[in-house]
C-alpha cells in the first residue's frame, strides 16, 4: 500500500467510526488511541536502544 492509498484508507476509517459514535465516544476513543499510540512508539523506541547496546 503506496502513502497515498493508507491515508486514503484511515481517513475513510475515520468517518466510518464518527458516523457511529457520539461526541463524547469520539473523544474518548480519540484519546485511548493516541495513548495506543504513544505507548507502541514508546516499546519501540525501548526495543531499539536495548538492541543497539
Amino acid at each position: 500500500m503506496n502513502p497515498l492509498e493508507l491515508t486514503t484508507t484511515i481517513t475513510a476509517l475515520a468517518n466510518a467510526i464518527a458516523c457511529k459514535l457520539s461526541v463524547d465516544q469520539l473523544n474518548l476513543l480519540g484519546v485511548i488511541l493516541t495513548q495506543l499510540g504513544d505507548t507502541i512508539i514508546t516499546i519501540a523506541t525501548q526495543r531499539s536502544i536495548c538492541e543497539n547496546n
